[in-house]
Formats: structure tokens, C-alpha cells, sequence
């Protein structure tokens, strides 16, 4: 079975609704942590609009498990990795006018610019993860570009309509998966899981770990961080 990196990014939106101090994204991990994450994830975007540099640095020097930091392929960016040195890097596309990451990376399409960023990191140990489609020539241009990871974008699986789709969208996932371990990757996968529908993802053969971040802190809210991440370490399990 996966492990599950914890998304924090969310507790940290909730502080910068009112530019304050509470709730604190750092307590959030090690709270996270007690209650059972095997790793956390947060996203230092461009724009500073939930987490931020303060965030990162302390996490990097709380978090127990690892700490995987989400971010652009901009110098930005790339210079502050290489300052913090998180457990690993995960390259992800962003653009300012969306709510949330609405796709994977076009790999295939910037093979020079993503391998030039993906060497640098690596080169400093911090290996690197690309968030990706479940795309043949993706997956194939980030063994190119010589990443350790993939991060299968499961955001078409979420949000599929109908159970036709549903699996229709499962299998492309599982047939990436396959692809990427036999190209040399490792597999990780995240994007819109639920504590409804977690369980297939899980299962798929050679996943390592599903990042989580909107459901664990929506369900937080009402019941408790700690709480909320035993719960879907248990709807990981089915």
C-alpha cells in the first residue's frame, strides 16, 4: 500500500484570509505527523497566496518524516530548494488566475528547460518529482529528462462523472504507472482524492505514496487534524 504525504497548504489559505499568525501550517505537519503522515507536502507558489518562505524554512527544520516542496521551474524558486534542501522536489505548472493546479506539466514540450532544473536539484541531492498527465509521451520525457518521480495527475479520475469514466480513467492511471516503473521512475500520484475515492488509486500495483492535501483539512476542521489523517490512512486500506 502507498504512504500519504499530507498537503498543508490549506491550513496556511485559512491564515492568509485574514493576513494573521493562526493556524499555524508548521503545527499542522507535526500534528499531521502524530496522527499517522508519512510525509508532508506544501506549495511555495509564485504568488505567496497560502504558504510562504517563513513556512518552508520551519518546516524544513520540524518535519520528522519528509518534506516535499511543491513549486515552479522558475531561477526563483529553484534558488530557494537549493537554500532549504527539502527531502524532495516535486516541479509542478502554475499559473496565477487558477484556484488550484489544473493539469500535469508538459514535459515533452520543455525537455531542456525541465532537465536543466531536474539536474541542478539532483545534483544537490534533492531529487525530483514532476507532476505529470498519465500521458505515454509525459512519462517517457520525464525519464528523459532523468527525474526519480513522477507525480500522476489524478485530477480526470476525481472528477469523472460516471463510472464508465470512472474506470476509464483508473486504467490510464494503473497503465502509467506501469509505464514509468518500467522507464526507471517512481511513482507517486495526487490531485482531487477523496476519502470516497481513494481506495483504487491505492491499490494501483507500484504506487508509492498519494499526496493529500483539500479533503484531509475540509474533514480537519470538523474533527481534528490527527484524527482526520488516521481516516484516510484507513480509507487507504479499504
Amino acid at each position: 500500500m502507498p504512504t500519504l504525504g499530507v498537503n498543508i497548504d490549506h491550513i496556511a489559505t485559512i491564515r492568509q484570509a485574514r493576513r494573521t499568525v493562526e493556524p499555524d501550517p508548521v503545527a499542522a505537519a507535526v500534528l499531521a505527523e502524530l496522527g499517522g503522515a508519512d510525509g508532508i507536502t506544501a506549495h511555495l507558489r509564485e504568488d505567496r497566496r497560502h504558504i510562504q518562505d517563513r513556512d518552508v524554512r520551519l518546516l524544513r527544520q520540524t518535519v520528522r518524516t519528509h518534506l516535499n516542496l511543491e513549486m515552479a521551474a522558475t531561477d526563483e524558486m529553484l534558488a530557494i530548494a537549493l537554500e532549504i534542501k527539502p527531502d524532495y522536489v516535486t516541479l509542478v505548472p502554475e499559473k496565477r488566475e487558477e484556484v488550484t493546479t489544473e493539469g500535469g506539466l508538459d514535459i515533452a514540450g520543455q525537455i531542456a528547460r525541465i532537465g536543466e532544473i531536474v539536474a541542478k536539484l539532483q545534483k544537490a541531492d534533492i531529487p525530483v518529482s514532476l507532476f505529470v498527465d498519465a500521458q505515454p509521451a509525459q512519462i517517457a520525457a520525464s525519464a528523459k529528462v532523468k527525474a526519480k518521480f513522477i507525480e500522476l495527475h489524478t485530477g480526470q479520475y476525481a472528477d469523472a462523472k460516471d463510472e464508465i469514466s470512472c474506470q476509464r480513467e483508473l486504467a490510464l492511471l494503473a497503465q502509467g504507472c506501469d509505464q514509468a516503473i518500467k522507464e526507471g521512475l517512481r511513482v507517486n500520484a495526487g490531485h482531487g482524492l477523496t476519502y470516497q475515492n481513494v481506495y483504487p488509486v491505492a491499490m494501483i500495483l507500484g504506487m508509492e505514496e498519494l499526496n493529500i492535501g483539500h479533503t484531509i483539512i475540509s474533514r480537519a476542521a470538523l474533527v481534528g487534524i490527527e484524527r482526520a489523517v488516521r481516516e484516510m490512512k484507513q480509507a487507504m486500506r479499504g
